[in-house]
């Protein structure tokens, strides 16, 4: 009879092991994020965005211990590169780059293939980059003075190009002709280099253009730069006045870049993105080679504090779409 109750009670003893055991064995725990390389679409290749986002995906892929490799998905504004992220699955295998334009393309667009603030995850905004107002070189301007008053001397007649309706340049663009009370004509070209090229050929006046695009330009004396909208003189070219330096209080626009990924990406893996870009911004080799392009540096953001600056660059621009009439191409 004894040994029947021992027998009963080594079962009732093993059979919640047994069970552990068992459980354990039909649910495994998920493998460890990433084990597998990572896609980052971005849109046009060589542009700003698709620049700091190759060399911050570099060191982010090697701090992870998989690539980051960039998928460039040019059009529409840039919202077919963003329109595949937001489709993805959300896993954390697939992000996307964003920047002002995408924040523009709702008021000028149709149609969209996704909603902005709702369709997408912000990770981390990874920098600013400002613009430069040129001319070309051979130009008897000098300033910006002399540009507004050959501008008013001509109404009608001066061109300034533009990457493409909505792009940051022809923005900016339009806040300049319209502080100054300028009557000039936007050419749009499909892309910041053939309009800077237009610029040096003489086939249009001038143009506002990205400073890591343009500055190897200007030091080289192809281009004339007059002034830059951004909020302070900048490190890479300390002599071009702001436009705030010049009178125009307004004429403040960066364009900036980020890391997205789609809405339901799990909030841990969010999280050690946001970690490891900072981490990568904290390097002094990386700082360094984005310093040299002309990017600044943003070293506090994080999901959070992205997803802010999204919704109010939305309501922004869509009021200056509005109140400037800008359409699409």
């Amino acid at each position: 009879m004894k040994a029947i109750f021992r027998s009963r009670l080594a079962g009732l003893l093993l059979a919640p092991a047994l069970f552990a055991a068992y459980t354990t064995a039909g649910s495994a725990a998920p493998p460890a994020y990433p084990n597998k390389p990572i896609r980052l679409i971005h849109g046009a290749s060589g542009s700003p965005g698709d620049i700091v986002s190759r060399i911050v995906g570099e060191a982010v892929g090697a701090a992870l211990g998989q690539p980051i490799v960039v998928e460039n998905r040019a059009g529409a504004m840039n919202t077919i590169a963003v329109a595949a992220v937001a489709k993805a699955e959300p896993d954390g295998y697939t992000l996307g780059g964003i920047a002002l334009v995408q924040t523009v393309a709702p008021s000028m667009l149709r149609q969209m293939p996704y909603d902005t603030a709702r369709d997408l995850a912000p990770v981390r905004q990874y920098s600013w980059v400002s613009q430069l107002l040129v001319i070309r070189s051979s130009s008897p301007v000098t300033s910006t003075p002399e540009l507004v008053a050959a501008v008013k001397a001509r109404p009608g007649q001066v061109t300034f190009a533009s990457g493409g309706n909505g792009t940051p340049s022809h923005l900016v663009g339009e806040l300049f002709k319209r502080q100054a009370a300028l009557d000039i004509q936007h050419v749009p070209f499909k892309g910041a280099l053939p309009a800077m090229t237009a610029v040096m050929g003489e086939q249009v006046d001038l143009m506002f253009v990205p400073v890591p695009t343009v500055a190897p330009h200007v030091r080289a004396g192809k281009l004339r730069a007059l002034a830059t909208p951004a909020p302070a003189r900048l490190a890479i070219l300390p002599d071009i006045p702001t436009f705030v330096e010049l009178g125009f209080a307004g004429l403040d626009v960066r364009d900036w870049h980020g890391i997205i990924a789609p809405r339901g990406t799990p909030e841990p893996v969010i999280a050690r993105l946001a970690a490891e870009v900072t981490r990568a911004l904290a390097r002094r080799e990386v700082k360094d080679r984005l310093a040299a392009a002309g990017f600044e540096l943003v070293a506090d953001s994080g999901p959070a504090e992205f997803g802010a600056h999204i919704r109010s660059e939305l309501a922004r621009w869509a009021k200056v779409v509005r109140d400037a009439g800008i359409k699409a191409d």
